[in-house]
């Protein structure tokens, strides 16, 4: 239920506060006063349409606040929706933003406004089998959990056999794209480690000539110079050794590395024997590198995530060479499994077919006591086609109304007329009141062209719904006025110069003079006497 509402800078209304109670909340008083902007204001929160020319003169923006009080959350709920001059919205749903959207989704499980054509749940088509399977039952529930249960294996089903390639173009497809990666994975003959060497013996061929002339270089300096230097060295310690240890000592480190430089003067002899530039070597090392690179471009980032994939796809085309049998099994299963659905969703239909006629009889009769003595309500239910499987069953359910006699049954949302709407939906709702979630109802135009006994009905019917439903409405009626839980007074008064819209809650003595004021225009004991009456009632 909502617990209060807050409203800014929308037409005459600069600041207003109104607490809500649970039950039926009447709000009547002066034509103009501000009534209709309230609903308004319920409707942005609700996500509706939004004019700049409904914001306050002489303000930049509007703000709109709701507090809702809901059973399944343990705190309340405070929605709000601001609008600027600029076009901009800002939505939070209980401090989160939200899009305008968002809001709108939120809401709809919340508040019905009934009077215009937005946020009205009963006005959604996908809603009306939702609503005739409550209305009908547990007989039908029960049916229905049985064959959504039956529903979600065909489902599973169905998806486990796509993708198993149940469709044979799909798998031929998917194998021979298979055959051709593996084919060209296995022709590759990858090994590991190759990139790196080839990419190595790359790098000697594009320099081969800059080596061989240094190597020819570094050999030329070790034997010619460093050799012949180093071994006039040892020679002059030789000569010298039997004076003194240290001499002998030197001898030895000489020795040693002259030892050691003979040895790498042949090993840059042999390197300069290998290396050589050969044109046809090097064009089989740019191609396989080519082909390398290639491959981990289609199939890994490495020639070990290339392999991988090798061995994955062969898998693959294993799994699906060896599919057929289990996809027959499969198939029969399915098949199996939609005669249970045909059985159940044929029960389904007549269900709902029956109960169709029960709510058609019973809504037409609330439309005759609310005075729309030629309308008519029919549910249409419309049998979809076989292996047409919906979570719902093989039905299509819409609600139709036809308004006069002679006219064609339309869609709930092509009424035209508030007022009309306001008591196709009371009528509606009085029938499914029972079995609708949604917490809050809005009647604005409900009195619309009525009066005596169809207002009578209408105050009745109102009342009633208000038992296990929060009922806001708006009324010009007394009778209606008089059932109310919670009454309060719209006026407006002249502030420094600016009209601005006020509200009163009622006090039962004050309720009494409203209703006497609605009832006769003026307040006498004739009128207050009549007035009790009706609030006695």
């Amino acid at each position: 239920m909502i617990t209060s509402l807050h409203i800014r800078n929308i037409g005459i209304i600069d600041d207003l506060s109104i607490d809500f109670e649970k039950g039926f909340n009447v709000l009547t008083g002066e034509t103009g006063a501000g009534k209709t902007l309230i609903i308004d204001s319920l409707q942005i929160l609700a996500g509706g349409r939004f004019s700049k020319e409904m914001i306050r003169s002489g303000q930049d923006f509007s703000f709109v606040e709701m507090s809702l009080h809901l059973k399944e959350q343990e705190e309340d709920i405070v929605v709000s929706r601001e609008i600027n001059i600029n076009g901009k919205n800002v939505c939070k749903i209980n401090g989160r933003m939200a899009t305008v959207n968002e809001l709108k989704e939120y809401m709809k499980d919340i508040i019905d406004i009934h009077g215009q054509h937005d946020n009205q749940s009963i006005l959604e088509q996908q809603m009306h089998l939702y609503y005739l399977d409550c209305f009908a039952g547990k007989e039908l529930l029960e049916l229905k959990r049985k064959y959504q249960e039956k529903y979600k294996q065909w489902s599973d089903c169905k998806l486990e056999l796509q993708n198993n390639y149940g469709d044979e173009k799909e798998k031929q497809r998917r194998l021979d794209l298979l055959k051709y990666e593996l084919n060209e994975i296995e022709a590759a003959k990858l090994k590991n480690g190759e990139e790196e060497e080839l990419e190595a013996q790359r790098k000697v061929l594009l320099n081969a000539e800059a080596i061989r002339e240094n190597l020819a270089s570094a050999s030329y300096q070790l034997s010619e110079i460093a050799m012949d230097a180093i071994n006039t060295a040892r020679k002059n310690l030789e000569n010298i050794e039997d004076l003194d240890a240290s001499y002998k000592a030197c001898l030895e480190s000489i020795q040693e590395i002259y030892y050691n430089l003979e040895e790498t003067v042949r090993d840059v002899a042999d390197s300069q024997d290998t290396v050589e530039f050969d044109e046809s070597t090097r064009q089989m090392v740019e191609e396989r590198l080519d082909l390398i690179f290639s491959l981990k471009r289609k199939y890994g980032n490495s020639i070990q995530e290339i392999l991988d994939y090798g061995v994955e796809v062969k898998k693959e085309i294993e799994t699906i060479e060896n599919l057929e049998e289990y996809n027959t099994k499969l198939r029969e299963k399915i098949e199996n499994i939609e005669k249970e659905m045909s059985c159940l969703a044929e029960k389904m239909h007549d269900i709902r077919a029956g109960f169709g006629e029960v709510l058609n009889e019973k809504i037409t009769q609330e439309l005759v006591d609310l005075e729309m003595k030629n309308a008519k309500f029919k549910v249409q239910i419309e049998g979809l086609e076989q292996e047409a499987y919906t979570k719902n069953g093989l039905d299509r359910v819409e609600f139709l109304i036809q308004t006069n006699i002679g006219d064609e049954y339309k869609p709930l949302i092509k009424i035209a007329s508030g007022g009309e709407m306001s008591r196709i939906m009371l009528g509606i709702k009085k029938v499914l009141a029972d079995v609708d979630q949604v917490p809050v109802l809005v009647f604005d135009e409900i009195d619309t062209g009525i009066s005596g006994m169809a207002a009578n009905k209408v105050a009745e019917k109102l009342k009633w719904i208000s038992k296990t439903h929060q009922v806001l409405c708006i009324t010009h009626l007394a009778v209606i006025a008089a059932k109310g839980d919670a009454n309060y007074y719209i006026h407006k008064e002249v502030v420094e110069g600016q009209t601005k819209t006020r509200v009163q809650k009622l006090k039962e003595d004050e309720i009494i003079r409203e209703i006497a004021r609605i009832a006769s225009g003026e307040i006498n004991e004739v009128s207050l006497e009549h007035a009790r009456v009706l609030r006695n009632k």
